[in-house]
């Protein structure tokens, strides 16, 4: 007898853990997804063509996680498997007790149902917690690889926000263009932007990565390399040959407290301690004790995270509103970014609170997550939001706009005020270094050009 499923996601392993194992498997049907933590993604099916038409004729419904206990009984739901991450560990026991009460089993699924193996080899990049410093330290990994000159294709964790799931099915991003024809979101362009404008590389993403992978082996301008360029906490989807993840000790502790960002601490043959300039010593030898206890063969690298400020004069005594990444902000938990430490740096004197100014969806933002300072996170999950974020900075009086984002917000949304824009770098800190441990790989895999 079949059983009936509800998968509990975000738009992202959700949508990947149907596609690796329960798809095509007739001994299981979806009833339904269920959505929580990225805004608007609820209300739209996932489509029968990425579904299998075979079993999923009218695809499968996605709601809000809200509805899970009703759900449970509506459909008589036999297992609720747990699939987004960043989540400490009492919410996901929550969730939990909520499908053990409703009468269902609670799963986590793991690497070996849901990781795909490539052709080439891979380096997968994980993190611990959102806005630990996951982006820039796959750029500085394909800085180096592209330095030995080596061809690497970088694969995203999942960000598929269109209400059509089948025009995100594989998606390729070679240049700023490539953002625009496919009518990406501020939150895709955070992740994507800095890798075809800083550093050149071709970047995929998408919703079934089995096919994406397959397009990256086989990318036109060539692949030596895979690099899975993870999101939030998560643990890669692929099969690495070198998995490195990156803790941050500004939040010590989380990296044995959150899901599944200590999965990633406990598989990862290097993990990054970021941020080691900006935090206390006491908080990164707790990072670096918990590290080694949970994982004694890790080799550990120290870096910090190098601010770039292209008008820092802009900032002196002036009252800045400071717009930070999103993620980072709300789900990542942070009450500061690097638009925050670049205005201090830089002596602005007042930050401005946009919290009166606040327009439409961005109220629902700051009531969600009330741990937001005087700080305005760029949401962007669609047009609304954006306008949104627009009317909000149009809203605030301020002097100066400092833009903590990766990327050329200025570009997408109009901004009346200056703009000083922040960019971020990895930077490793004494042995090893990542040059050390990339140059040993490649030599392990006979890459050398």
């Amino acid at each position: 007898m079949k059983r009936n499923v509800i998968i509990i996601g975000a738009a992202g392993r959700d949508f990947h853990n149907f596609n690796t194992y329960f798809r095509g498997n007739k001994n299981y049907n979806v009833v339904a997804f269920t959505a929580e933590q990225i805004p608007g993604i609820d209300g739209r099916p996932y489509p029968k063509e990425l579904a299998g038409e075979d079993l999923y004729p009218n695809g499968i419904p996605i709601y809000p996680e809200s509805q899970l206990p009703e759900l449970i009984k509506k459909y008589n739901v036999d297992e609720c498997v747990f699939a987004y991450s960043d989540r400490p560990y009492p919410y996901v026991m929550q969730v939990s007790a909520i499908v053990n009460a409703a009468g269902a089993n609670f799963v986590l699924m793991g690497p070996k149902d849901t990781m795909l193996k490539s052709t080439k080899p891979v380096i997968a990049v994980g993190s611990t917690r959102t806005g630990c410093g996951k982006s820039q330290t796959s750029r500085r990994v394909i800085e180096i690889l592209t330095g030995m000159g080596l061809k690497v294709v970088a694969v995203r964790h999942p960000m598929p926000y269109d209400p059509d799931l089948n025009k995100q099915r594989v998606q390729r991003f070679a240049t700023v263009e490539d953002l625009k024809k496919h009518n990406c979101t501020i939150e895709e362009m955070e992740e994507y932007e800095p890798h075809v404008v800083t550093k050149r590389n071709v970047i995929y993403a998408g919703v079934d990565y089995e096919e994406i992978l397959r397009a990256a082996e086989k990318d036109p301008d060539g692949c030596d390399v895979i690099i899975w360029d993870g999101g939030n906490n998560d643990f890669p989807f692929f099969e690495s040959d070198l998995f490195i993840g990156v803790a941050d000790p500004l939040r010590p502790g989380a990296e044995i407290s959150y899901y599944p960002g200590e999965v990633v601490a406990r598989m990862a043959d290097v993990m990054v301690i970021n941020k080691i300039d900006s935090a206390s010593l006491a908080d990164i030898n707790t990072v670096r004790k918990n590290l080694i206890a949970i994982n004694p063969d890790v080799k550990i690298v120290d870096a910090a995270s190098v601010l770039t400020i292209d008008k820092p004069e802009l900032i002196k005594g002036k009252r800045v509103l400071v717009v930070e990444d999103g993620p980072t902000l709300t789900h990542g938990e942070m009450d500061l970014g690097a638009g925050t430490v670049a205005a201090m740096k830089y002596g602005a004197a007042e930050f401005v609170d946009p919290k009166p100014y606040i327009v439409g969806s961005l109220k629902e933002t700051f009531e969600t997550y009330p741990h937001i300072g005087a700080l305005l996170p760029a949401m962007g999950y669609g047009e609304k939001q954006m306008r949104d974020l627009e009317q909000t900075i149009a809203n605030t009086p301020c002097d100066v706009v400092v833009v903590g984002t990766p990327i050329d917000l200025p570009r997408f949304i109009k901004i009346k005020q200056p703009v000083v824009k922040i960019g971020y770098e990895l930077q490793e800190i004494g042995q090893p270094d990542l040059k050390v441990i990339l140059d040993e790989f490649v030599k392990k895999h006979n890459l050398k050009k």
